[in-house]
C-alpha cells in the first residue's frame, strides 16, 4: 500500500462518506462530480481497496472506507489546527505593535535602538507610538489601547503585568532656578519636607505616592502646590514657582528648559524605568520581540556606561525561561524568544 496520500485526497474522501452522494459531496467541495469521482478513484488505487459501494440504490461505505473513516477526520483536523497554528504565528508577525509612554524615552537614542533591532527582525511589522498623559500610570496598557508601554514602577495592579528594565536612575530634584536649593550641589531629602511639591493626578495611585516618598516624610504633612498630568504642565508650574518636583535623571533634559533646574536627593531609592505588557499577552510574538529587543538595547547601553566608568547600572543576566507575575527586584523577566 502506498502512503503517498494528499490532504486533498482524504478532503475528498470524507466528503463523499458523510453525505454517500457524490453530486452533494462534488458541490460542497465546488469541483465537478466526474472530477471528484476521478479523485476518489484514484485514492482507491493508492490504498489498493475499493471505499466505496457504488449502486442503483446509492452509495455506502465498504468495510475499508468504514475503517478509514475516523483515520481520515483525525488526519484533517489535525490539519487544520497545525494550519491554524502557521496562521497564527504569520498574523502575529505581520500585525502592528502599538506601543505606549507617558514621558518620551530621551535615554541615549532608546526608541531609535529598540525600533532598529525590532525591525530587522520583524520587517513586516508596524509600530504606533501612542502618547498617554500622566492620569494613566499605565500609559495604555490598563484599557488595552496599547500592546507594550514605557512606563515608572510601581504599576497599580502589578500582578496583571511583567516587564523588563530599561533604566534605574537616581532621583533629582527639580527647583526654580531662582529657588535657594538652585545654589546646592546636592540635597538632603529632610531639606525638602517644608517644600510644596508638584504631584500626578490621584488617579495615578502608587506612582504618585513614589514621586512624592510619603513613607520618608518622617510624619510631616504633605503640601502638594499644584497637580500636573504632563511634562508641558509640569515646567510650567516649576517656572512658575508653584512647587519642586522629584525626577528620574533621565528626565532632567524634559524640565530644565530654562528658569529650572535639577538636582541630586540624598536618601531616596532610584527610580525603575520599564517597558510593561500584560501578563497574558507574554506569548505574542510581537509584544515577545519587541521585549527582547528593548532588553538588548538596555543592556548594551549598561555595558556602554560601565566601560566608561559612570558608575553600575543594573545589568540583569539573560532573560530567564519564563514571564513571572511577580517581578524581581529589578526585572519582570522576558518571555522566551
Amino acid at each position: 500500500m502506498t502512503k503517498d496520500v494528499h490532504v486533498r485526497d482524504l478532503r475528498c474522501f470524507l466528503a463523499v462518506a458523510e453525505d454517500l452522494h457524490f453530486t452533494r459531496a462534488a458541490e460542497r467541495l465546488h469541483v465537478s462530480q466526474p472530477a471528484l469521482s476521478k479523485q476518489i478513484r484514484a485514492l482507491e488505487r493508492q490504498l489498493g481497496v475499493e471505499l466505496f459501494r457504488r449502486g442503483r440504490h446509492g452509495v455506502a461505505l465498504t468495510d475499508a472506507g468504514t475503517a478509514l473513516l475516523p483515520h481520515a477526520r483525525q488526519v484533517l483536523d489535525a490539519w487544520r489546527e497545525a494550519a491554524d497554528a502557521v496562521d497564527a504565528v504569520r498574523t502575529g508577525r505581520r500585525g502592528t505593535l502599538v506601543v505606549g509612554m507617558s514621558t518620551s524615552p530621551v535615554r541615549g537614542g532608546l526608541l531609535p535602538a529598540v525600533r532598529s533591532r525590532f525591525t530587522a527582525a520583524h520587517p513586516d511589522a508596524a509600530l504606533r507610538l501612542r502618547q498617554v498623559d500622566w492620569q494613566d500610570p499605565t500609559a495604555g496598557l490598563a484599557d488595552g489601547t496599547v500592546d507594550v508601554a514605557f512606563v515608572w514602577l510601581p504599576l497599580p495592579g502589578p500582578d496583571r503585568y511583567a516587564w523588563t528594565l530599561v533604566a534605574q536612575e537616581p532621583l533629582m530634584v527639580a527647583p526654580p532656578d531662582t529657588h535657594p536649593l538652585a545654589a546646592r550641589e546636592a540635597v538632603d531629602f529632610p531639606d525638602l519636607l517644608d517644600e510644596p511639591f508638584l504631584a500626578l493626578p490621584p488617579s495615578a495611585g502608587p506612582l504618585r505616592d513614589f514621586w512624592l516618598a510619603p513613607e520618608f516624610r518622617e510624619g510631616r504633612p504633605l503640601r502638594v502646590g499644584a497637580e500636573v498630568a504632563g511634562t508641558e504642565e509640569t515646567y510650567e508650574a516649576l517656572a512658575a514657582g508653584l512647587g519642586v518636583c522629584l525626577i528620574a535623571e533621565g528626565n532632567v533634559p524634559l524640565l530644565t528648559l530654562g528658569g529650572v533646574t535639577a538636582r541630586p536627593v540624598r536618601g531616596l531609592p532610584p527610580a525603575r524605568y520599564v517597558l510593561a505588557w500584560r501578563r497574558e499577552d507574554g506569548d505574542r510574538p510581537l509584544v515577545r520581540a519587541y521585549a527582547r529587543a528593548c532588553r538588548e538595547v538596555a543592556e548594551r547601553a549598561w555595558r556602554a556606561e560601565a566601560r566608561q566608568g559612570r558608575g553600575p547600572r543594573p545589568a540583569p543576566a539573560a532573560p530567564p525561561a519564563r514571564i513571572t507575575s511577580v517581578p524581581a527586584p529589578l526585572d519582570g523577566q522576558l518571555p522566551p524568544s
